[in-house]
């Protein structure tokens, strides 16, 4: 075999060092073809030895060092040990030609110890986050569920299970940190006897003697009877010393523990949601080139990745058009149609407002017929009263989000700006609803903030109509996401099967209009939200609120994936998943904040009950952990409290100020970069638009020569 000659330059000629240009040239020139790009308009000259882009000594300087470079390329892949066995040498040079360059990479990987411990850990997390990606349950399901019914569908799944872990997450640390010591340190007590002689009355839960089955199932359904003294409830745990710390710790642990896994997934989403806002990144080849899995197989997962990419293209398609036609309004008809949105966030704040005084007036009513004796001697009226505020928050919460739904097109955003709006003013309904029926509960323990009333002038809480407060308050939570749960069962199997049935029964345009039903992703995604608010609301007061809960989002995400793929057809009209991925955590966010106020009002500023709960006997529940900290040795004491003066907080916020600043400070400068390389890839875009032109343009002008 004949052998190949190498790279020489000096046989193409040169003229003082660099290689002459060709002799013959056809066409327009290469500077003049450069002059005409349209990132040539922005070139500046950056000092008197740049050259512009239209020199000779450019063009030959920059010929020059194409072939350089090529001339390199074509070295490095004549010594790559791969192209070894295509030399043209005997089999002992070519093998030590081989180890030679072993040795050589050996000893050039030698010096690099901190660049290969680097390769190793990035190596190891990755082999760690895949490992946890494989345990995570219903994987597959998510999947088929979005590519037969899209992104957003699957989101609402993806959020249900992450609800799920929260809250086995939080049985488990609760009854690590509550139960369990409550039965280490002894068998719990029983109801306390009645006491006359008590200033704050007498307490007596649980039912005497035979209880009728049909009181029983009251029972069960209020959370009273004998569910208000057992586990489930705050009453029933014993004042000891050692488990009133452990129990406000837990509670703070369970906090932080949500608090730190919804800001990462909050993050996660936020990078999502970042990428795919980006004006300047491209919306739909990235999508059409490089969304594809090319390490699918199966007909089932690949049929599940085109419905998912046809549905990302569709909303991204839909989504464009709206912009278009919001580009091209006048004036007249932007002034119009702000018009239009100010009147109906009238229309929506005065529903809001109506709801709202509604949910109030129920909550007192409750409060002030559960005493008649009528309603005492009926069970089935006490059970109407018990849950008179659930039932009215339920009926707002079914009949409203509608009339949002109903708005919200005719306000002219895009759908997933429609979304927005449609979840924020669904997750007012339902939060800002759940604050004022605590606000109307407070307002019944401590009489309208006033300590001088005769119901609260002893023991500083309504201590006649709510003897153990605490214990009242972890009912009404019990109550609610019981019936939160009976709602969605009825709605499942009295409304959305029959439905289904009567489809298949009924042929012609009634079978066809029974049969559209899709599944909606705001609505469903608020039920969840809410849930999980009135869980973070009354798990202080019902410990074992978290793993009721668990139960609950079990059954209902099987329930809703059956419901799903047999009643539910595809949305007509998709949104944007990165969207959702971000925005759903937030509203959690949110959910988190608001349920914390309640619950630290309850700590710092409502005397705890003096016939049940750990606290009993305490001015506040927080006085706890001053005490037990005097408990300690007096270095820890000193090192405590030193940590609540002012001489620790003031240069802590003086640091977090100067990181915060810093922090922003930086994300200002990414922000610049990030905008500078989106300008030139924008032009670079512009240049190849514009040279393929051209390049149709010459070879036309050559087929016409």
């Amino acid at each position: 075999m004949e052998e190949r000659p190498p790279w020489d330059p000096e046989a193409w000629g040169s003229v003082e060092g660099r290689p002459a240009p060709r002799a013959a040239r056809t066409g327009p020139s290469l500077s003049s073809v450069l002059n005409e790009l349209p990132s040539a308009a922005t070139l500046r000259y950056r000092g008197p030895g740049v050259l512009p882009w239209g020199s000779e000594e450019a063009e030959d300087e920059e010929a020059w060092r194409s072939m350089q470079t090529s001339a390199d390329a074509a070295l490095q892949e004549q010594l790559e040990p791969g192209a070894s066995r295509e030399l043209p040498w005997p089999m002992p040079a070519r093998r030590a030609h081989r180890q030679r360059l072993a040795r050589d990479r050996v000893a050039q990987g030698a010096g690099s110890t901190g660049a290969q411990w680097t390769r190793l850990i990035r190596r190891s997390k990755e082999k760690v986050r895949e490992g946890l990606r494989s345990l995570q349950p219903w994987v597959w399901t998510l999947k088929r569920i979005g590519g037969q019914f899209g992104a957003g569908t699957e989101s609402y799944f993806s959020l249900l299970r992450f609800l799920l872990l929260l809250n086995v997450l939080a049985s488990v640390l609760t009854a690590c940190m509550v139960l369990l010591p409550t039965w280490l340190e002894g068998t719990p007590p029983g109801p306390p006897a009645p006491n006359a002689s008590s200033p704050c009355g007498s307490y007596n839960p649980g039912s005497h003697g035979l209880v009728p089955f049909a009181t029983e199932l009251f029972n069960l359904l209020s959370g009273e009877g004998f569910l208000e003294w057992s586990p489930l409830f705050y009453g029933f745990y014993p004042p000891r010393p050692h488990l009133a710390i452990t129990y406000l710790c837990a509670a703070f642990a369970v906090g932080l523990l949500y608090l730190l896994l919804i800001l990462h997934r909050s993050v996660s989403g936020l990078k999502q949601t970042l990428l795919a806002e980006s004006e300047a990144l491209t919306r739909y080849s990235h999508r059409v080139f490089s969304a594809w899995d090319f390490g699918l197989s199966g007909e089932v997962h690949v049929r599940l990745r085109q419905r998912l990419i046809l549905y990302e293209l569709q909303v991204e398609l839909e989504e464009a058009r709206v912009r278009r036609r919001a580009a091209v309004r006048t004036l007249g008809q932007q002034a119009r149609l702000w018009s239009v949105r100010l009147l109906l966030n009238l229309v929506v704040l005065a529903l809001l407002g109506a709801a709202f005084y509604g949910i109030y007036w129920a909550t007192g009513a409750t409060v002030g017929l559960q005493d008649k004796p009528l309603i005492q001697r009926t069970p089935v009226l006490k059970l109407v009263v018990d849950y008179l505020p659930s039932i009215f928050i339920s009926v707002v919460n079914f009949v409203l989000p509608p009339v949002f739904k109903l708005i919200a097109p005719l306000e002219g955003y895009t759908r997933s700006r429609q979304i927005v709006f449609i979840l924020l003013r669904t997750v007012s309904l339902r939060l800002v609803s759940l604050l004022v029926l605590l606000f109307s509960l407070w307002n019944e323990i401590t009489c309208g903030g006033d300590a001088e009333d005769e119901r609260c002038k002893t023991c500083g809480y309504n201590y006649k109509e709510l003897p153990c407060w605490e214990t009242r308050m972890g009912q009404e939570m019990y109550k609610l996401l019981l019936f939160d749960l009976l709602t969605g069962l009825a709605v499942i199997l009295l409304y959305q099967f029959p439905r289904k049935l009567l489809c298949g029964l009924c042929p012609g345009a009634l079978g066809r209009f029974a049969r559209t039903q899709e599944f909606q992703v705001p609505d469903e995604v608020l039920g969840l939200i809410y849930a999980q608010t009135v869980v973070w609301v009354g798990s202080f007061f019902c410990p074992l609120l978290p793993l009721l809960n668990s139960v609950k989002f079990l059954l209902l995400f099987y329930l809703k994936k059956i419901t799903l793929f047999s009643t539910c057809s595809p949305a007509s009209r998709t949104f944007r998943a990165s969207t959702v991925n971000f925005f759903f955590p937030l509203v959690l966010l949110l959910g988190l904040a608001i349920s914390a106020v309640p619950v630290l009002y309850s700590i710092f500023l409502i005397p705890p009950s003096k016939l049940c709960g750990p606290f009993r006997g305490q001015s506040s529940i927080w006085v706890v952990i001053p005490a037990s900290i005097r408990e300690l040795p007096q270095t820890a004491q000193n090192v405590l409290f030193f940590l609540g003066t002012q001489a620790f907080a003031v240069p802590l916020l003086l640091i977090s100020s100067i990181l915060m600043a810093y922090t922003v400070a930086l994300a200002n400068s990414y922000g610049r970069l990030i905008s500078e390389l989106k300008r030139q890839i924008q032009t670079e875009a512009q240049n190849k638009v514009f040279l393929a032109q051209r390049a149709v343009a010459l070879s036309s002008a050559d087929r016409t020569l």
